[in-house]
């Protein structure tokens, strides 16, 4: 078997190394194979708590707190939220992947380091490891489209459109968690991301009310948040209310941070368990 032309970079000065783009090779589906075998044993539960949890959401903010809303963006309430919702998902579901899922096997299991003697390099570890994150945003984003649509907040014919946002949202998110994930010594440590990032961004990226109700120093933050431009995205292709605007500036954000994150992650976990 060929081993991964990544291996290439043990002949590179460490300044080369640093500045050289980690491109995995295909490789990488061995190791998102591996982990879909691995997620089947308890593929049940996974899946019940992916239609659960958006149940309670939807109900509690989308009947409940829209009964007093109403109308919000151009949209009823309803379809507002579970849009949020449905992008504020894809993030944390990647994200807790590469957190606590990573962590583990990177850590506790020993998982990379027994891949690393393989013919598979890091940068197909980390590959397989966000294609598997991304993949887990899309099951629980499906989850919530289903019941969505069920409840009448995604429109049938246009809520599959957001399933191609909803994979480059678990890309982004997960190559930025592997970024977290190399750098954490616990499982505590994943708690500051938690506060310090993700929460500010599902409380300031438009997810539960408009962007543009803020006050203009916290929009122009917004837009150097990701999760601001994926809500800019998945809510006019799920809802099919209001206009797709910018489309080209919110993926090249969205791709900038993926490349960015993914190369950082591969040399920081090179850093860590290579020796």
């Amino acid at each position: 078997m060929p081993r991964s032309t990544n291996t290439d970079d043990r002949h590179m000065t460490p300044h080369l190394k640093a500045w050289a783009y980690p491109w995995p090779s295909r490789l990488f589906i061995q190791v998102w194979r591996r982990h879909l075998l691995v997620w089947r044993k308890t593929a049940g539960a996974s899946l019940a708590g992916n239609f659960i949890e958006p149940i309670l959401y939807l109900v509690g903010l989308g009947y409940g707190l829209g009964r007093f809303v109403g109308d919000l963006g151009g949209m009823p309430y309803l379809l507002f939220i579970a849009s949020g919702i449905l992008a504020a998902n894809a993030m944390n579901t990647s994200t807790f992947e590469a957190f606590y899922g990573g962590f583990t096997r990177m850590t506790r299991q020993n998982t990379f380091q027994a891949m690393l003697a393989t013919p598979l390099g890091v940068a197909e570890v980390v590959a397989g490891e966000v294609v598997w994150a991304a993949t887990k945003s899309v099951m629980a984003g499906g989850a919530i489209l289903a019941v969505g649509t069920l409840l009448g907040a995604f429109p049938a014919t246009t809520a599959p459109l957001a399933l191609p946002v909803i994979f480059l949202t678990g890309l982004v998110f997960g190559s930025i968690g592997m970024v977290v994930t190399a750098l954490a010594p616990n499982y505590d440590y994943f708690l500051y991301h938690t506060s310090l990032v993700g929460t500010p961004m599902i409380l300031f990226c438009g997810v539960f009310y408009p962007v543009d109700s803020l006050p203009e120093w916290l929009q122009t933050l917004s837009l150097a948040l990701p999760l601001t431009h994926v809500v800019a995205l998945i809510r006019p292709l799920s809802t099919g209310a209001g206009e797709l605007t910018g489309l080209g500036w919110h993926l090249g954000i969205l791709l900038l941070f993926l490349a960015t994150a993914f190369h950082r992650a591969v040399r920081l976990i090179e850093r860590r368990i290579l020796v």
